[in-house]
């Protein structure tokens, strides 16, 4: 290794690596946390495709949804845009949580196996931080939901479309970081290896390989945690296999559909 370089108008050595650069075909960022996903609408994300995992729960039941049939899901960030959605809607089926529970007066919750009933109906959900996440991705050329559910459907259209550069948003549990989304998107990094990192996304990466059975680290965290001690345990089973599914949401005009591939 050679180190080279002083710092201009000073003495002082500033070693810099005369090596050359791999080539990447693809650029990974993580966005860790929710203070960092309010600053994605003001970066250019013209060129980018965001990843959105909420795994425990919302982005796992949307894929749930998907995956049995549901023709449409449309994430909206309060109640009060969901109430007004749906009576522009009113066959819609109105999903969603705050503090983890049902909102009262919605038709379903949060949970995975309330959305596999979903066939040939159109949804409308908004979730404490997963709904927000897609929808502060609104921005980006692509906009894929993620999951482990559908982990390996995720990296296929990656590498096969090859986007200048991914951003994998963590949604995060209210204003912190949440474990489960920075593994899942630690899980994606891993099937994706020839991709170059950002330091948030090498500490996603670790954090995977720290952990390869998922429902490991999803009892762990604290979502996980929270949601057994509420009863939930079959939700964070659910939302721990990997690759289930073979279908991936697509967010186009705040509209979430079954990618065609």
């Amino acid at each position: 290794m050679i180190l080279d370089g002083y710092r201009k108008g000073s003495g002082d050595f500033f070693p810099t690596l005369n090596l050359p650069l791999p080539a990447f075909s693809l650029h990974l960022e993580v966005v860790l946390n929710p203070a960092e996903i309010a600053q994605l609408p003001s970066r250019d994300l013209a060129a980018a495709t965001c990843v959105v995992f909420d795994v425990l729960r919302a982005t796992s039941s949307m894929i749930t949804a998907l995956a049995h049939g549901a023709i449409e899901i449309c994430p909206v960030c309060s109640v009060d845009e969901a109430w007004r959605l749906k009576m522009q809607q009113p066959d819609a089926v109105l999903g969603g949580e705050r503090h983890g529970d049902i909102i009262p007066g919605f038709d379903i919750g949060n949970s995975p196996s309330e959305y596999t009933g979903a066939q040939d109906r159109r949804i409308i959900t908004t979730t404490t931080n997963g709904t927000v996440a897609l929808r502060a991705c609104a921005g980006a050329q692509c906009v894929l939901v993620g999951a482990l559910l559908n982990l390996g459907a995720v990296a296929a259209v990656l590498r096969a479309r090859s986007p200048q550069a991914v951003f994998l948003v963590c949604a995060g549990t209210f204003d912190t970081f949440a474990l489960e989304d920075a593994y899942a998107a630690g899980r994606l990094i891993a099937e994706l290896a020839d991709a170059s990192l950002s330091d948030a996304a090498h500490a996603a990466a670790a954090v995977a390989a720290r952990y390869p059975d998922a429902i490991e680290i999803l009892l762990r965290a604290r979502n996980g945690q929270a949601l057994v001690a509420a009863g939930r345990s079959a939700d964070v089973e659910w939302c721990a296999q990997v690759s289930r599914y073979t279908v991936v949401g697509q967010m186009e005009a705040a509209v979430i559909r079954p990618l065609v591939i």
